[in-house]
Formats: C-alpha cells, structure tokens, sequence
C-alpha cells in the first residue's frame, strides 16, 4: 500500500485506467440485459408486504399470548373458537443495500459458461435494482451511491459504477448502511470466510439482514482440467503449472465445497440467506431466488 504523499506507479495508473474503460463499455449492455429480465420477472414480484403500522388490512393471524387484546379481531374470532389478530400493513419504503464483487477474479470466464461472473453480477445487480425500485422500495450502494427510490435509480447505478475511479473491494464499506434495511452482497466468494462474516456480522447486531448471491463458473465446481495445465491468480498473479492437473482434482473440490457450506452455515446461523446461482444458468433464475428471500420464502435454487 502506498504511503501519504506517494504516487501511484504509472503501470498501476494505466491498469486502473483500462479496468474502468473496460467495465464503463460493459455496463450498457448490461443495463439492457438487466432490464429485459426485470420484465420478465416484474410480472411475478409484488410488493413485498410486511406487518407493521399502517391503514391497509394485510391477514388475519391466531392471537399469540402476550399480545394487547386491542389488537384482537373479535368479529373474526367469532366465527370459530380461535382468537384472531388482524394485521395491518407497513406502508413505509424499505431501504435495500446493494453490493457487487467486482475485483479480478470475477473477471473468469471458462468455456463452460457464456458470460464472465463479473457480467453475470452487474446484470443480477442492476436487476434487482429495477425490480425493487418499481415495487416502491429505496436502493443504495455503500460507498458509492445514497438509497433513492425514483425509477432511473439503476441507471444512474450504473453510471456510477463506470466512473467509479477504483476496482471495488472484496467487501463493501458500511459505514452509510443505517437504519433498518437489508443488504444484498453479490460475489464468488473465493476469499477467507472469515475475512467476509468479521466484515459484515456486527451489522446483524444492528438489525441488518443480509442476502448472499455466490455467482460460480461451473468450471470452478467441476474442475474440467487435465494433463499439463497452467493456472494463474488474477489478482495476485502467481501461477502454478501442474504435469497431471486431474491429480489436484479431489483436494481442490473438497476444499472449494468445504467453504461454500462454510458460509452457508455461518448465513444461516446469522439470520441471513445463502444461494449460488451458476453461470450458465438463466440470470432470471437468480433474480427469481433472490426475490423469495426477500419476500422471506424459503426453497427455491440453493
């Protein structure tokens, strides 16, 4: 890291350079593309209705012990010998944070998939944007962009995004996040478990839900290689070449499949929600599992 007062290096200046310039001409077309799902999916997502204070009638529900007795529906529990709760609907925008892993590795691509999870992610992305902005509810992106809630927020998105001056980190600052709202982080996951959950764990303390999108070459989980192989680290550019690469076959998947429950286990003991979605799925089906976590149905893709 460099000190106060240095320079960047040039080399490092001109690769930042041609990273911006080379997602700045991919987010158009993913902007379309995020678009044309969105109306294929929008039929389908209502908005996310939730019990709260508010004039409109949401459900009936039993009488749970404890509960003030004004809030008994005595009309309705008449009819039967069950005591039912009329709830009202909460009527107030939600705030949902959105977050993209953008660094080198999500730039891979194998021949496995049409698209590179990095163009997978700003599509889901800027989807789900569209999609929650035309259902009522607030978007932001920490550090980056403040929540809004009018209907060209995914388009400015991702204006910002092309002329974000820096590769995004790993892990997204949130120190903007505040106030009750949820958050959905979009990434391959590939770091330390760990270093992701130290992050971002003390916001399920302040009430936060998060939803984890692992976006996964199938490559990555098929391990598709052979005989004299050549593999590099994108961020860090060490390689390693291997005579028999089907002989680190076995390790590598034991230990690719040990983080992913890793994390799906940390999720779920948080209170968050976990699925890996498989580029050369349809980024429909991702969108669709996202909005049943958010609509807090379980089942759906893993």
């Amino acid at each position: 890291m460099a000190s106060i007062g240095q320079t960047t290096p040039p080399t490092a200046r001109n690769s930042a350079l041609i990273e911006g310039k080379r997602r700045a001409a991919l987010l158009p077309d993913c902007l379309i593309e995020a678009r044309r799902i969105a109306n294929t999916v929008i039929a389908g997502w209502h908005g996310r209705r939730r019990r709260g204070p508010g004039e409109n009638f949401w459900q009936f529900r039993p009488y749970a012990a404890g509960e003030s007795l004004m809030k008994v529906d005595w009309r309705r529990s008449a009819r039967d010998d069950h005591t039912y709760v009329r709830d009202m609907e909460w009527e107030a925008a939600h705030t949902v944070w959105l977050f993209a892993d953008l660094t080198p590795s999500m730039n891979f691509r194998s021949e496995l998939a049409p698209v590179s999870k990095e163009h997978r992610a700003l599509v889901l992305l800027l989807a789900i944007a569209e999609t929650l902005l035309r259902s009522g509810e607030r978007v932001g992106y920490p550090g980056l962009m403040e929540p809004v809630a009018n209907r060209n927020g995914a388009e400015k998105l991702a204006h910002l995004l092309a002329a974000a001056p820096d590769t995004p980190s790993v892990l997204p600052d949130t120190q903007m996040v505040r106030g009750p709202s949820e958050m959905i982080i979009i990434g391959d996951f590939l770091d330390t478990p760990d270093a992701l959950f130290s992050r971002i764990a003390p916001l399920s303390e302040r009430g936060l839900k998060a939803h984890l999108a692992e976006i996964a070459d199938p490559a990555e989980e098929s391990f598709p290689y052979s005989g004299r192989t050549a593999f590099a680290d994108p961020e860090t550019g060490q390689e390693l070449t291997l005579g028999r690469a089907e002989s680190l076959k076995s390790a590598y998947l034991e230990q690719y499949l040990a983080r992913r429950d890793m994390i799906a286990d940390t999720a779920r003991r948080s209170g968050w929600t976990f699925f890996t979605h498989h580029t050369d799925r349809p980024a429909s089906e991702a969108l669709t599992a996202m909005h049943m976590r958010l609509s807090g149905i379980s089942g759906g893709p893993r």
